[in-house]
C-alpha cells in the first residue's frame, strides 16, 4: 500500500467514525461530543472532498474500506467514552 492510499484510508476511517459517534452523542442529547464531532467532521470533509474528487477506483475503494471501518469503531467509541460521563 502507498503512502497515499494510507492516508486516504485513515482519513475516511476518521470522519466515518466521527458520524457515528455524532449519531450517538445525538441520540443521548451529550452536547460536547456533538459540537466537537460536527466541528471534526466538517474539517475533515474539507480535506477528504478534495482528494477523492479526482480519484480512481482503487482510491475510492480504499476510501470506502476506511469509511466502513469508521464506522463500526465510532459507534464502540462513543459508547466507551459514554461509559466513563
Amino acid at each position: 500500500m502507498k503512502k497515499k492510499d494510507i492516508k486516504l484510508f485513515v482519513t475516511a476511517f476518521l470522519q466515518v467514525s466521527l458520524v457515528s459517534a455524532n449519531i450517538y452523542f445525538v441520540g443521548h442529547h451529550m452536547l460536547l461530543g456533538i459540537a466537537f464531532t460536527g466541528f471534526t467532521i466538517s474539517y475533515l470533509w474539507t480535506i477528504n472532498v478534495k482528494r477523492i474528487a479526482i480519484s480512481n477506483i482503487v482510491d475510492r475503494l480504499t476510501y470506502s474500506f476506511g469509511a466502513m471501518a469508521g464506522s463500526i469503531i465510532g459507534v464502540f467509541a462513543a459508547q466507551f467514552i459514554n461509559s466513563y460521563l
